[in-house]
């Protein structure tokens, strides 16, 4: 099953999408989950809301569940074991698992309030990293893999809806 299929199935039948942009834009590839976000602008459809996190999803709480989204997607660098620039989706069960950008509260429990308070199913798109030290700007590899992504995203959004 490809990564689109797994996002699509992830997705299936939702009402309210909230996509959350995650990660630092001051530490080179650590701001994927941000970068995929600003390319989605303008191009998913109105139950699908998006949310630029940055470092610090746990500020858009409320904000999120004003809008009362049935399925939650978070973007974020992981530490997984794969090539840079390729993805995986990580159930929030397991992000406690897995190396994951820093952020004032872990995203696992960001995951468990949502899926909590609002009953969301959230899901975890983890972006391996090719370099996360100081500076701005993706590097090539993960330019190229936050294009990708949003095309792979984009698609999933039409087959699930």
């Amino acid at each position: 099953m490809t990564l689109g299929d797994q996002i699509a199935d992830r997705l299936k039948g939702f009402q309210k999408l909230a996509v959350l942009g995650i990660g630092n834009p001051l530490r080179g590839d650590d701001a994927i989950g941000v970068e995929v976000l600003k390319r989605l602008k303008g191009r998913v459809p109105r139950n699908v809301s998006l949310f630029e996190c940055e470092m610090v999803p746990e500020n858009f709480l409320s904000e999120i569940e004003r809008f009362r989204p049935t399925h939650v997607l978070m973007i974020d660098a992981a530490q997984l074991d794969l090539e840079p620039g390729e993805a995986r989706l990580i159930p929030t069960e397991k992000i406690t698992g897995v190396a994951l950008s820093t952020h004032t509260l872990p995203l696992s429990l960001t995951a468990e309030i949502l899926r909590g308070d609002i009953g969301a199913r959230v899901v975890l798109l983890g972006v391996k990293p090719e370099r996360t030290e100081f500076g701005e700007g993706l590097s090539p590899r993960l330019q190229r893999a936050s294009e990708e992504i949003v095309a792979i995203i984009l698609e999933a959004i039409r087959a699930a809806s």
